[in-house]
């Protein structure tokens, strides 16, 4: 019986704690947002896209033809998963396999500008998804971060805002619930990405030893600016090295705070461009920004700072 009233408080405080708790699930994942800066990512994303199906367009037949690079058999093989679908396996015919590619080419312009866009993004990610599937030895970070931004463009308003679509509404688009599910996707799948990628340069003995960025630097069949004069302060490849490392793992933690988010992101332009610039893969590096641009404050979202991370 002496027990009874360190129970209760005991019950009080679980069930308090598990009503804030949800509270505060609920309206990190359903406060109305603000559709602007959607808007402004499917803009940018769907150009980035149209830039990717110009390339895949550019030899369809090479890349998912019955004669391509890699068989459809050696696909299927290479990955043996029942969810591995492209629409490409289905294309009999060089013509039928153009035709599919115009089609992505096509779902990307309409994405871009904003023409029967949830119809589009729906196509769009279709083709991207039979792309990269149909020749997985010819995708790279640029298309994984392509992925990361289409999936939300479907889920959210992404029309609603600098569309074609919205030239022909009077009425202003509201903050509406979608719209925060997509931003909210695009952010949680970056705080994981970078998250799991920094974990694995812990296995890498040059992250711990904090030469890691010498051996991209010192590779002169992957640089696209000579940066050798490093081998003569090593002690800043080593800052650099471990601050890359830094900043990729504890991301998922500080991108979320007011105070070191502006910082985060800074940096985030220092690291992409930088990879982009020195290394070659200047669309990767673009499209991991764009991904960032999701952690910018949108017009509305500010009315409920106090109650968001």
């Amino acid at each position: 019986m002496k027990n009874t009233p360190v129970v209760k408080k005991l019950g009080q405080a679980t069930t308090g704690w598990l009503t804030s708790w949800w509270t505060a699930w609920t309206t990190f994942w359903f406060t109305p947002s603000d559709p602007t800066l959607l808007g402004v990512l499917r803009i940018l994303t769907g150009t980035l896209l149209t830039w990717s199906s110009v390339i895949w367009l550019y030899d369809q037949e090479g890349f998912f033809g019955q004669n391509a690079w890699q068989s459809a058999g050696n696909v299927w093989r290479l990955n043996d998963q029942p969810w591995h679908w492209s629409w490409y396996f289905a294309a009999q015919t060089p013509t039928a396999t153009w035709l599919l590619a115009v089609l992505s080419f096509l779902a990307a312009i309409s994405l871009s500008v904003g023409f029967f866009t949830r119809t589009a993004a729906c196509i769009a990610f279709a083709g991207y998804v039979s792309a990269v599937n149909r020749a997985p030895l010819n995708t790279f970070g640029f298309d994984d971060a392509l992925g990361i931004m289409l999936l939300p463009m479907i889920i959210g308003n992404a029309g609603a805002r600098f569309s074609i679509g919205s030239l022909f509404k009077k009425v202003r688009p509201v903050p509406n619930i979608e719209t925060t599910i997509a931003m909210r996707l695009i952010q949680v799948h970056l705080c994981i990405l970078y998250f799991f990628s920094g974990c694995g340069k812990l296995l890498g003995a040059s992250w711990w030893e904090g030469t890691a960025l010498w051996g991209a630097v010192a590779n002169i069949q992957y640089r696209t600016i000579d940066l050798t004069f490093l081998a003569w302060h090593p002690l800043l490849v080593n800052a650099l090295t471990l601050g890359a490392l830094f900043w990729e793992i504890s991301y998922a933690a500080l991108i979320w705070p007011r105070l070191t988010r502006p910082l985060f992101l800074m940096t985030a332009v220092f690291v992409h461009l930088g990879i982009g610039l020195t290394m070659g893969m200047l669309e990767f590096g673009i499209a991991m920004l764009i991904a960032n641009m999701a952690f910018l404050p949108s017009q509305l979202n500010t009315l409920h700072n106090n109650s968001t991370p």
